[in-house]
């Protein structure tokens, strides 16, 4: 990143525009920013952080708006900056949510805030985004930093580094984690936690398992449960458990042996049933046996019938398969012989005339074709570099006439843009002649607006003034009106207060006026007479319109006031004169806004033009050099196809070319080869003919029939062989089992004994079968039971086996989250686990860190990572992030509490800058072309002043820009490049020196 312009008004102390040019102070690599405390130093780096992210770091951020206490009231705040980031160009213009007064009337209005993101492309500026978010995002993404990494990267902030040297744990985990965002350890030690808890819940559900398998066992061995709380908890079920299931079994086993005796007698009776149904089956089987032997005598002829056609199917048997390889062999003959016809044709005329089609002359002449193609495959890298040769020398000439087109068009540029340089610098001359103190327009049009705006006052005052007049002199007429109603409601009461007195008198009561109690001649009243009431009435009427009077006078003399105001600011100007003096000012300004930036493009314009003559003539000389090389390689190539086309050709002879010449002779070879093979194929199937024929009829004769016909007449298949052989072997077998049967002495014994009673030994049996089944369900009940306790037993078992690995998990995992959360005591040293992310983190800052701080300390100071917890914290998780000065001239280590201002300043220094390079390769290596170091030098001596210097002069290498913020007015002297900071009653001023 590389900062070129910063541009800032009403920002801050800046109450004007004020304008940084950030490449000319970074020419010499280091430069000075400096000016009294207060001035405004940091605001200057403030403006580049709001730009960029439309916040100022730190606090500053919520302790006041960055609106300039010293700008005018209407005056826009706006901060613009022109930064290359990535490579890209951008110009971000911001403006804070201010205040601004009311165009018409008094108070203010909100100004929401605003942002402009351009960026230059091919040399225009194109808008990228006018929406906040989506600015502040886009900087964000293209540079790789937050606000607080740009901070800490760019700024480097020594303050902040010196409480960071001497943090303690917690505090510097906060920074770190704020740097380089590893949230995800934090996380990770909260899902270990979160784990731990999960599987402590999932071990109390195995548990409850094991106690829901226990009540089933009281349930199904009507068995109270036993205590299961004290010493061996849940495993002190088995017992009981096993218990249960061996009472249930015993009696079980009881059950079993009445169920033997009772089932043994029910099998005496079943046997003699038994016996009783297998004598009668006995003696019907031999009846059966003597009728079936009758019948199979009676069919002796039909048997030995079967026995010829086998033996006539056996010989004919062996001569079928000659016969079938006889008719075979002819098949193959017609096939060969028309196979063979069928190739010869195809091979007429690749043969001399005349020349027998025999095999070995077909096969010479096959062989004669594939000599020439090996000959000729040789010949193909040639063809194949021919071919690329004229591809190239075609290439070449395409290449020549548009490197040809392009040195004509570039020349006839390097003639028209000297012309149109000219006509530039024209132009420039006549825009820069035309701008003019653009301040000064501007507060012209500002005053024009004011007199405007105060002359519509004056004319709307004026009417409401004549509005005023007329309700004063009509307040005043109702005033006086209601003046006149009471005094003459007060005379006419007074002039009948007589008879008012004379009304109330009585007779025997004294006369209020003289006392007396006779009344000789009261005063009689004349008409209506007003009363006590009426006048009170008449005299709020009359307050009333005073006080109306009174409202309308003061209104007439504040307008009266007002207007004489409005007619001041206005002069003798009508609001049509000061509306067009707006608009003529508004013009002028116009003018000078649009000449400003005329010369700002034509400047850019004669720059772009310049750069484009110089490309012109340079590619003139590249294409010239071009052109030259491209007939250079053209001639050698022409030579080279020029004796490659001589050699193909011979070789090619009256094909087309080389590779249809090969492809010819590989088709001949091809049809002389298949036509000798099939030449070959039909001599061998005319000799294995003749073969197969001699021995079927040999075979035939053998066999003793007469012709191949008797021989089909005899034949059987398999099927047909089976039926006969399965007829003749069913007959043998039937006769053999009816004889045996005749025989069997047991069969012989029953037939001679008498039928036996089965129906009695039947109802027997039954009456034996019921009660031994009584017997099999009682103790198929005690069995059951027995065998789901013992189920119950095993599901116990196992329930308990199962919540041991859950206990086992959780344990594991608790120990897993303690460990992470630095408070296990197998973590001797209390480290988080995003602590000792942090503390790599940290060991690479303090590496880089040493490298500067032993140029600049002398050799003397070296910091350390420690994971020991900084003295008084008190906290379980508080290692990992410790650091330590090693001093090389005591050889011991110290606190960094304990270091000087100046040690101090140059260990945070050196803390920043390593700070700042490992943050930056952790924000994917960006390029800061401009850094900032602020304050804390004024603490060092001159030695350590130039060491320190000479460190940030290296900065500069690789073209970075190190801006160093300071009122030490002794880096004056040493750094010549300056821009200082001044403070006044009005605002504070930038000079660029």
């Amino acid at each position: 990143m590389r900062l070129h312009t910063l541009t800032i008004q009403a920002f801050g102390p800046f109450a004007g525009t004020e304008t940084v040019d950030f490449d000319r102070l970074g020419d010499g690599g280091l430069f000075l920013i400096h000016g009294p405390t207060g001035a405004g130093k940091t605001s200057i780096l403030d403006a580049v952080c709001f730009a960029l992210y439309g916040r100022v770091p730190g606090v500053r951020e919520a302790a006041r708006s960055p609106r300039s206490n010293h700008a005018p009231p209407g005056r826009r705040p706006e901060v613009g900056l022109e930064v290359t980031i990535g490579g890209r160009r951008l110009h971000i213009t911001r403006s804070p949510a201010w205040d601004r007064p009311k165009k018409r009337g008094s108070g203010h209005t909100e100004e929401k805030a605003k942002v402009a993101v351009t960026e230059l492309v091919e040399g225009e500026w194109r808008g990228l985004t006018s929406r906040p978010d989506e600015a502040g995002q886009l900087v964000a993404d293209i540079l790789g930093l937050s606000l607080p990494q740009f901070c800490q990267i760019v700024l480097l902030p020594q303050g902040e580094f010196a409480r960071f040297l001497r943090a303690g744990a917690q505090e510097r985990r906060e920074s770190l984690e704020r740097i380089f965002n590893t949230g995800v350890f934090t996380q990770v030690e909260e899902w270990l936690a979160e784990h731990a808890r999960a599987l402590g819940r999932a071990a109390s559900e195995a548990e409850n398992a094991a106690i829901r398998v226990a009540d089933l066992i009281a349930e199904v061995g009507s068995s109270p449960l036993p205590a299961h709380d004290g010493p061996g908890g849940l495993d002190a079920l088995l017992p009981w458990a096993a218990e249960a299931a061996s009472v249930t079994s015993a009696t079980a086993h009881d059950a079993a042996q009445v169920s033997a005796a009772l089932a043994a007698e029910r099998d005496r009776a079943r046997s003699a049933l038994e016996d009783a149904r297998a004598l009668a089956e006995r003696q019907q089987r031999h009846a059966d046996a003597s009728r079936r032997h009758t019948e199979l005598t009676g069919a002796a002829a039909e048997r030995r019938a079967l026995d010829t056609e086998l033996a006539d199917a056996d010989r004919a048997a062996r001569v079928v398969p000659l016969l079938r390889t006889e008719e075979y062999r002819r098949t193959r003959l017609d096939k060969a012989d028309q196979d063979a016809a069928e190739r010869l044709s195809l091979v007429e005329g690749l043969l001399p005339d005349g020349a027998e089609a025999a095999a070995g002359r077909l096969r010479a002449a096959e062989r004669e074709r594939r000599d020439e193609i090996a000959r000729l495959e040789h010949l193909r890298g040639d063809a194949d570099r021919l071919a690329e040769l004229t591809k190239g020398i075609a290439e070449l000439d395409t290449s020549a006439q548009a490197a040809s087109a392009e040195r004509e068009r570039v020349r006839l540029r390097t003639t028209e843009l000297p012309e149109q340089r000219a006509a530039l610098a024209t132009e420039l001359e006549e825009a820069q002649a035309r701008t003019g103190s653009r301040e000064a327009v501007a507060e012209a049009l500002e005053t024009a607006r004011q007199r405007a705006e105060a002359a519509a006052t004056h004319a709307q005052l004026r009417v409401e003034l004549s509005q005023a007049e007329q309700r004063r002199v009509e307040a005043v007429d109702a005033a006086q009106t209601a003046m006149d109603t009471l005094l003459d409601t007060r005379k006419r009461r007074i002039d009948g207060m007589a008879a008012e007195l004379a009304a109330d008198l009585a007779e025997g009561s004294p006369c209020p006026v003289c006392g007396s109690a006779e009344h000789p001649d009261p005063a009689a009243g004349e008409g209506e007479r007003p009363s006590h009431e009426d006048e009170e009435q008449a005299r709020v009427a009359a307050d009333a319109a005073r006080d109306r009077r009174a409202e309308a006078e003061n209104l007439v003399t504040s307008l009266t006031e007002r207007c004489a105001a409005a007619k001041a600011t206005a002069g003798e100007m009508t609001g049509e004169e000061a509306r067009e003096l707006v608009a003529e000012r508004q013009d002028a300004l116009d003018r000078v806004d649009a000449a400003t930036a005329e010369v700002s493009g034509l400047s850019e314009r004669l720059a772009e033009v310049d750069a484009e003559l110089e490309v012109a003539r340079s590619r003139d000389g590249e294409l010239s050099r071009e052109l030259a090389e491209v007939a250079e390689r053209r001639a050698a190539s022409e030579r080279e196809v020029a004796r490659l086309t001589e050699t193909l050709d011979t070789a090619r002879g009256t094909d087309p070319d080389l590779a249809a010449r090969i492809t010819r002779l590989g088709g001949e070879a091809e049809l002389l080869g298949a036509a000798a093979e099939a030449v070959e194929q039909r001599g061998i199937a005319a000799e294995e003919a003749r073969d197969a024929e001699r021995q079927a009829r040999q075979a035939e004769s053998e066999g003793g029939f007469a012709d191949a016909a008797a021989v089909w007449a005899a034949d059987r298949d398999d099927e047909q062989r089976a039926a006969i052989h399965e007829r003749a072997r069913a007959h043998d077998d039937e006769m053999a089992a009816v004889r045996a049967t005749l025989t069997d002495p047991d069969l012989t014994a029953a037939a001679e004994r008498p039928a036996p009673d089965l129906g009695g030994l039947a109802d027997a049996f039954d009456a034996a079968e019921q009660a031994a089944e009584h017997a099999v369900s009682w103790h198929d009940r005690l069995a059951q039971r027995a065998s789901r306790l013992a189920g119950l037993r095993s599901e116990l078992g196992t329930a308990l086996a199962d919540s041991r690995p859950a206990r086992e998990r959780h344990a594991v995992a608790e120990g897993l989250a303690r460990l992470a959360a630095g408070t296990s005591a197998d973590n001797r040293q209390n480290v988080r686990l995003s602590a000792y992310v942090l503390a790599a983190k940290l060991e690479q800052v303090v590496a880089a860190a040493n490298d500067r701080l032993a140029t600049m300390s002398g050799g003397r100071y070296e910091l350390r990572h420690t994971v020991d917890k900084a003295a008084g914290d008190r906290s379980r998780s508080g290692g990992g992030l410790g650091l330590r000065v090693l001093d090389a001239w005591t050889g011991q280590e110290r606190d960094p509490a304990t270091l000087s201002g100046g040690e101090t300043f140059i260990g945070s220094l050196a803390l920043a800058l390593g700070l700042g390079d490992v943050a930056g390769a952790e924000a994917g290596g960006a390029d800061m072309n401009t850094l900032f170091v602020d304050e804390g030098f004024g603490s060092l001596d001159e030695d350590t002043l130039e060491e320190v210097l000479d460190v940030l002069d290296k900065l500069r290498d690789g073209g970075r820009a190190v801006g160093v913020v300071s009122h030490v007015a002794d880096l004056r002297s040493r750094i010549t490049t300056r821009l200082t900071v001044r403070k006044t009653a009005a605002g504070s001023h930038l000079e660029q020196v």
